[in-house]
């Protein structure tokens, strides 16, 4: 089983440090997006194993762009990032599908933590 990740953030240095984190550990940056339409074309064009997606960005938000995904896949793997005074979009993300949801500011152990929930060990 492939373990790659399309990571989705409109800040270029958090998505820098999440491709830090998560290659450090061993897995594959299938691709990044700066935002939700990016996100959706993103994982039209490379089915990544994973999508790690932020819940705040332009053109399209992350609840918008994760719908986007899962209705052409509706077995995607997604956990949404959320920053503080975000919890109740957190719990609609799930409901309506995420796999998983990750707080900001992030902490590395726990962003592997919860890539590692849906993917397993890289190797």
């Amino acid at each position: 089983m492939k373990k790659d990740i399309l990571i989705c953030d409109d800040a270029a240095f958090m998505r820098m440090m999440i491709k830090d984190i998560v290659k450090r550990e061993g897995y594959t940056v299938a691709g990044e997006a700066e935002n939700g339409r990016v996100a959706i074309e993103k994982y039209k064009s490379l089915h990544p194993s994973l999508v790690l997606l932020d819940s705040v960005m332009p053109v399209m938000d992350g609840l918008e762009a994760m719908q986007g995904i899962l209705e052409i896949d509706p077995l995607a793997n997604i956990v949404m990032c959320f920053g503080i005074g975000e919890k109740a979009t957190a719990l609609k993300a799930i409901r309506l599908g995420a796999k998983g949801s990750l707080m900001k500011p992030f902490q590395a152990d726990r962003v592997i933590e919860a890539v590692k929930e849906i993917l397993g060990d890289p190797a």
